[in-house]
């Protein structure tokens, strides 16, 4: 039975309606009852059962004797005017369509008026026209356009069936309307539909990318835990996106798939291979800083301060350049190391303390001296002022070491009058030497002719009126004139 056959069915026995209705296209009708054949016999109404009955419980049924037929479900007049556009009734419950200009019997509803009969089978139209009217609202708002075509091929079967009263041509004209909006519509959403998997596999795609650009790096110089760390962020976004996202098809799906499994297994190795090395790197550097360890430890009771305090540099030196251990090794083992020094260069200042007491009453005999040396300056007499210096200095030496943190002090304040003293000895050297006052002679000489020559070149260039020699052998008087002048006051030092 048809889903058109059993709405039929079910809309004659409604509201406990006790009518047969007999259409043309019901599966099994029987001849007499199809409007257009010789019968003219009357059909007798049936009580109707609480459920609606199929065809073949009704002929299994023995007839029950005739009894009242209740009436129809009014019908509007506006509906009844609409219909009478479209098809009739006759006074035997038959029904005809119009269509095309010819009329087709679309089946009877007896037992009720022509007007009944009539509204009967135009509701069955606009129960028609009402799903189109939903489909519409469907398509008007975009909706998702799955099984549309196949409701619009299912409301043009009903409409073929010519089973109900109504402006069939118009409906056929909506539905064709219908399926040109739902193709253009599910190319929207094929083309939609594109876009987001272009867009997805282009998110796949950057995974993978990023995850093979990370597999890809140098080992050691890889930042581990940041890139692990993106590598299982990687992977969740992975897992997210084949949980919700759009399907690429199984070729695509399995081709990111292998590259970025792939890529995790390059890294994971890669890794695997860098810690174990790296394990074995920390065991040799954590022997070798052990060994440093024991040399420092047996150092830190020395109380030889200079060789002791050497090869502590020397042990440093070496452990710079040792690889680091982990991290917590390491930490460890410089805390071991710097102890061992502590104690020896505890021991080291605990000692040169002591010595800075007894070195204290030595610091005041040598400020004295340095209050006596500054005394000779400025030097006035050079002999004298080295007499006496000498005799200071002997004294220095005598009175032994100061504390560390004044000597470098104490030993600035006598070294400026011994520079001093030092700067006399050489400027009277300058002046006593026999070689510097040849030279002089020699300059004075030579520069005094010179001038004598340029005198007598002015005084012919004057007489014949030459500007240009006149302007020349002036400046070159000049110049040869400074020049003796600064060798005289040379001179005048040197007697």
């Amino acid at each position: 039975m048809t889903d058109s056959q059993k709405s039929d069915e079910t809309a004659a026995v409604a509201n406990d309606e006790a009518v047969e209705v007999i259409e043309t296209t019901e599966a099994g009708a029987s001849p007499e009852a199809t409007p257009g054949t010789a019968s003219n016999e009357p059909v007798t109404p049936r009580p109707a059962p609480s459920a609606a009955p199929s065809p073949a419980a009704f002929a299994a049924r023995p007839k029950a004797p005739a009894a009242v037929v209740p009436a129809a479900p009014a019908v509007s007049a506006a509906s009844l005017a609409e219909a009478a556009k479209w098809g009739r009734a006759e006074g035997d419950g038959h029904v005809f369509l119009t269509l095309d200009g010819e009329e087709i019997a679309v089946g009877q509803y007896p037992g009720v008026s022509p007007d009944e009969a009539l509204g009967y089978f135009a509701r069955k139209f606009d129960d028609v026209i009402a799903q189109v009217v939903l489909l519409e609202h469907r398509v008007e708002s975009k909706a998702p356009a799955t099984d549309m075509q196949k409701t619009v091929t299912h409301l043009r079967e009903q409409l073929a069936e010519r089973n109900m009263v109504g402006d069939i041509r118009s409906a056929e004209a909506r539905l064709e309307a219908l399926s040109t909006q739902i193709v253009e519509l599910e190319k929207s959403e094929k083309a939609a539909h594109e876009a987001v998997r272009a867009s997805e596999l282009a998110a796949r795609e950057a995974i993978v990318a990023e995850a093979e650009t990370i597999a890809g790096q140098d080992p050691a110089q890889i930042q581990w835990k940041t890139s692990s760390a993106r590598m299982n962020e990687l992977f969740e976004s992975w897992k997210s996106a084949q949980k919700s996202g759009v399907r690429l098809g199984r070729s695509n799906e399995d081709a990111l798939w292998k590259r970025f499994r792939s890529a995790r297994t390059v890294f994971d190795r890669h890794r695997r291979a860098y810690f174990s090395q790296l394990d074995s790197n920390n065991s040799a550097a954590k022997s070798a800083k052990e060994a440093l360890i024991a040399e420092a430890e047996a150092l830190s009771s020395s109380t030889d301060w200079g060789y002791a305090a050497g090869e502590y540099r020397r042990l440093m030196d070496q452990w710079k350049a040792t690889p680091r251990a982990s991290r917590k090794d390491d930490d460890a083992l410089w805390g071991r190391f710097r102890a061992a020094q502590d104690v020896f260069f505890s021991n080291r200042q605990a000692a040169n303390d002591q010595i800075d007491q007894e070195y204290t009453a030595n610091l005041a005999v040598k400020e004295q001296l340095v209050v006596e040396a500054q005394g000779l300056l400025p030097i006035k007499d050079l002999n004298a002022a080295k007499k006496a210096l000498q005799s200071i200095r002997d004294r220095w030496e005598d009175a032994g070491k100061v504390p560390r943190a004044d000597m470098g002090r104490i030993e600035a304040g006598l070294r400026k009058v011994e520079d001093a003293v030092r700067d006399a000895e050489e400027e009277k050297w300058r002046r006593s030497n026999p070689e510097t006052k040849a030279r002089t002679n020699s300059a004075l000489t030579q520069l005094e002719a010179a001038i004598a020559g340029l005198k007598d070149d002015l005084d012919k260039a004057e007489k014949a009126g030459d500007q240009r020699r006149i302007k020349a052998a002036r400046e070159a008087l000049e110049a040869r004139q400074a020049w003796l002048d600064q060798i005289q006051r040379s001179a005048s030092d040197l007697a």
